[in-house]
């Protein structure tokens, strides 16, 4: 086919998936009905080309971008995943910045797309890269949200002040110790910043226009609920079906600043999110009791809005340290177990369903090549690189983790064969004898034919042997189909008897 002639089909794909935009849009019912299964990916790492295997994109290899994100699709289609949350695609500060690329979350523009995540041998436009991605991801049945920074770059502060808050000497506000960026000044609920305001209603239809299904607010707390409400309104003018995820947790407290708005979880779901973080993030330190009542809580909290409100499992996350780190293995196992079974929406990050530890061996040291004033390859340690041109997050040089991708397929599989029944399904707390040791059941709320049985060892030393767990009402002529564990769990009469190894999770499910 002549180029020409290709250039001109992308083209015009990429443009009619930005005509349709909302019109078949199923997102916000989809994460309401807990049905999501969401990959949050940095498009500048997603499909990087490191072709020499230094983890590092030099300047003659290919760093991730739109166009070839594309050919990593399939492969998380394959995975189980129906929507893909895009860490942000707006031009990032180069002043005052962090890392040889400069942080994906300090904005220094809301209405283009960074130019770092774009292929610069494509005759299509920055937009039409992503429009093109967008309708691609539309083809395979994945949604996509798109990441709205909390704060401004410093670069933004310098072209446009008055959209940031100034101390008594006239000085911009660092929060907490997020030194790239700058607090912007969003008012208060009595008097909102309209420029501020205006800017985020710019991108806003910016990414409507290229197609997208939703929005993750990064720290919607710090931010006052009638802004959100204005920006949500906003939106669902456009496309009622348009998500709204707040990065918000119940564990949060204070803002980052005493500069800043804070506006607690709740009060966030109350202005239009129609979700949360949640703290699953916590699981690493829970015992079982702090876990359990953690699932009661969301439980209750979810139910107590007039309109549906739902939360994301965000054991893993680009501010978390990976699991494999942790815990080990075990641990990721574990996580993906539990996001296959918990009636709310699956969330992992990119590098996750590989067991990828985030280790880079230039992490931290003077780099030859620099796009911004840090001449050093700032990570945080352990967790997803948003700072510089690194690798792929797919195991680094020591590979796929085989048993982590094996189970995250299965969980995802094995969610999407029991969607109803887990979704739908009433969560039963089940006694154990161990602090450490936690067991739940779901079953069917009117016949309870159907039941999952989950149980799992916080404990990540120590092997729980003689656990003994009393399942109620339990049908002698019930079908027990072992679906994950060692084998060693069995049922006689109304009770189960098994030993755990150290963070072992153990899945069972009954039927008559």
């Amino acid at each position: 086919m002549n180029k020409r002639v290709f250039f001109a089909l992308t083209l015009i794909l990429a443009f009619c998936s930005s005509c349709f935009a909302g019109e078949n849009n199923n997102l916000r019912t989809q994460f309401l009905n807990n049905q999501t299964n969401i990959l949050g990916i940095n498009i500048r790492t997603f499909n990087a080309k490191d072709l020499n295997g230094n983890e590092i994109i030099d300047e003659n290899e290919e760093s991730g971008n739109f166009i070839n994100a594309i050919e990593r699709l399939d492969e998380i289609q394959k995975l189980g995943i129906n929507t893909v949350h895009l860490l942000p695609i707006t031009p990032v500060g180069k002043l005052k910045a962090l890392g040889t690329a400069g942080s994906l979350y300090a904005i220094s523009d809301f209405t283009s797309i960074n130019e770092q995540l774009v292929d610069k041998n494509s005759a299509l436009s920055p937009k039409d890269q992503v429009k093109l991605f967008i309708n691609e991801c539309h083809k395979r049945g994945i949604r996509v949200i798109v990441d709205l920074p909390s704060c401004g770059s410093y670069d933004l502060f310098l072209k446009r002040p008055e959209l940031f808050i100034k101390d008594d000497k006239n000085i911009s506000i660092v929060p907490t110790d997020w030194t790239d960026v700058r607090l912007l000044n969003t008012g208060s609920n009595e008097k909102l910043n309209e420029d501020v305001l205006n800017e985020h209603k710019k991108f806003i239809d910016m990414i409507i226009n290229l197609g997208a299904d939703g929005v993750r607010a990064d720290v919607a707390t710090i931010k006052p609920s009638r802004f959100w409400e204005e920006i949500i309104n906003y939106a669902r003018t456009k496309d009622k079906e348009f998500m709204f995820l707040a990065e918000a947790s119940d564990s949060w407290r204070e803002p980052p600043s005493k500069y800043a708005e804070f506006t607690p979880y709740d009060e966030l779901l109350k202005s239009g999110f129609d979700g949360y973080y949640g703290s699953f993030f916590n699981l690493k330190d829970w015992n079982a009791a702090e876990f359990i009542e953690h699932l009661k809580f969301n439980n209750k909290l979810l139910k107590s809005y007039p309109e549906p409100k739902s939360v994301i499992m965000s054991f893993t996350t680009h501010d978390e340290v990976s699991p494999a780190i942790i815990h080990g293995q075990e641990f990721s196992v574990m996580i993906a177990w539990l996001n296959a079974v918990l009636p709310y929406n699956p969330y992992a990050i990119d590098g996750f369903p590989y067991g990828d530890e985030y280790i880079y061996p230039w992490a931290n040291k003077k780099a030859e090549n620099t796009e911004t004033d840090d001449d050093t390859y700032f990570v945080h340690r352990g967790k997803l690189d948003i700072f510089n041109f690194s690798r792929s997050p797919k195991g680094g040089n020591k590979g796929i983790n085989k048993e982590i991708l094996k189970n995250v397929k299965e969980g995802n599989k094995f969610r999407s064969e029991n969607i109803e029944l887990i979704t739908n399904g009433e969560l039963t707390q089940l006694k154990t004898n161990d602090d450490k040791i936690f067991a739940f059941m779901i079953s069917q709320k009117s016949k309870k034919s159907e039941k999952i049985i989950v149980l799992g060892n916080l404990d990540f030393k120590n092997t729980k042997e003689n656990i003994k767990i009393k399942i109620p009402r339990l049908n002698k002529k019930a079908y027990i189909d072992f679906v994950h564990g060692d084998g060693s769990l069995k049922i006689h009469r109304n009770r189960l008897y098994t030993t755990l190894t150290p963070g072992e999770i153990e899945i069972a499910k009954i039927s008559y």
